[in-house]
C-alpha cells in the first residue's frame, strides 16, 4: 500500500507544481492533497501535529508570494492598483484565450490595458507596468516552485 500512496503522492506533486505555470491550478491544494491522501493510504505515519505546523506555514506562504510578487512587479515599475488587478485578471483569463502564449501575453495584456482604461496613463508607462508584471509573475513561479520542492522535502523527511 506504500508504494500506492507514494504514486498518488507523486502524481499529485506533479498536478501541483503543473500549477506554477497554469494558475487555475491550485497548486497548494494539490501538495496538501498528496499529503493526505498518502496519510490516508499509509496510515499518516510520520506526520506529526510539527509537520502539520510547518506544512501550514508554507501553505500560507505559498498564498502570500503569489499575490505579493505580483503586487511588487507591478508597483515597482509605476504602476496602480488598476495594473494589479487587470494583470491578476489576464493571468486567469490569458492561458484559456491563447493556449501556451496566454500565461506571459495576459498578464502583459491585462495590466496594459487596465492602466490605460482605468488609470488613463499614456502607453509608455502602461507598456512598463505590463512588463512589471511579468516580472512580477516570473518572481512568483520560482519563489512558489522553491516553497514547494520545500514543502515536498519535508514530507519526505517526516514520513522516512
Amino acid at each position: 500500500m506504500e508504494i500506492i500512496g507514494w504514486i498518488i503522492a507523486i502524481a499529485m506533486f506533479i498536478i501541483a507544481f503543473a500549477g506554477l505555470v497554469y494558475p487555475i491550478i491550485p497548486s497548494a491544494l494539490f501538495i496538501v492533497g498528496g499529503f493526505l491522501l498518502y496519510g490516508l493510504i499509509d496510515t499518516f505515519n510520520g506526520m506529526t501535529v510539527l509537520f502539520w505546523s510547518i506544512q501550514v506555514l508554507f501553505v500560507i506562504l505559498l498564498f502570500g508570494a503569489d499575490t505579493l510578487s505580483n503586487l511588487v512587479g507591478v508597483k515597482k515599475f509605476g504602476g496602480s492598483k488598476a495594473g494589479m488587478w487587470g494583470s491578476t485578471i489576464g493571468l486567469l483569463i490569458g492561458p484559456f484565450v491563447i493556449p501556451v502564449a496566454g500565461i506571459l501575453i495576459g498578464p502583459f495584456l491585462g495590466a496594459v490595458i487596465a492602466e490605460l482604461v482605468v488609470s488613463r496613463v499614456g502607453v509608455k508607462q502602461a507598456v512598463k507596468t505590463g512588463i512589471g508584471s511579468l516580472v512580477g509573475f516570473f518572481t512568483s513561479v520560482v519563489t512558489k516552485g522553491l516553497v514547494m520542492a520545500v514543502m515536498i522535502t519535508v514530507f519526505v523527511l517526516f514520513v522516512r
